[in-house]
């Protein structure tokens, strides 16, 4: 009986790592690719979007590490507490992202850098802003299932860097058209507020869903 009922959660277990393993897989594949292609255009915007990858990295990895202590006996107060760890890592990849978004649109704004045109970086941002969302969503549903505040709070940081992914496309595609080189820098600053929320409450372990 005990292991019908776990049947269903072991199952989910092994979806939401497969997740998390398709999650670092990509951002490490879009780190290499942007820094790589941002330097070589000498495009800041582009090196910074590679940055961002690098840091929902560190939160996946976290993550897996905590489904995978599950799916290896990991239980009662010792699930919790790496349960927790995992939250506090997200959280404070949050505070590390929102930090990144506001010297990086900061200083946008202040020296005026218009985003360089770059079609790798069109190409990886149009991908990013295919596959992450896809990814989060599937993370979330997951989360709510297992009831896990940390992967649900770990689908909110892949929502943002779908967010990031479009508001990359947003300012390269103003610029080119109408000259607005500020879209992008404003359009990541809107969303400060939010991730500074999330990555606090995250730390304080009063995520939700």
């Amino acid at each position: 009986m005990a292991e019908a009922v776990l049947a269903p959660r072991i199952g989910l277990l092994r979806h939401a790592l497969r997740l998390e393993a398709l999650t670092i897989a990509w951002n490490v594949l879009e780190a290499a690719i942007a820094i790589t292609a941002g330097i070589l255009a000498g495009s800041i915007a582009l090196v910074g979007f590679g940055l961002d990858s690098v840091i929902e990295t560190v939160a996946a990895v976290a993550l897996y590490w905590r489904l995978r202590a599950e799916l290896t006996g990991t239980d009662g107060p010792e699930l919790e507490r790496v349960e927790r760890r995992a939250l506090q890592v997200v959280g404070f990849t949050f505070l590390v992202l929102a930090a990144y978004i506001l010297y990086e649109a900061g200083s946008t704004l202040w020296f005026r850098e218009a985003p360089e045109p770059s079609p790798v970086g069109l190409v990886l941002a149009s991908l990013s802003l295919i596959i992450m969302p896809l990814l989060a969503f599937a993370k979330l549903r997951a989360g709510r299932r297992l009831e896990s505040r940390a992967l649900i709070a770990d689908s909110k940081e892949t929502f943002v860097c779908s967010y990031l992914s479009f508001a990359l496309l947003l300012g390269l595609g103003a610029n080119a058209a109408f000259g607005a080189w500020w879209a992008d820098p404003v359009a990541a600053l809107l969303m400060l507020p939010w991730v500074v929320k999330e990555g606090l409450e995250a730390i304080r372990g009063d995520c939700d869903d």
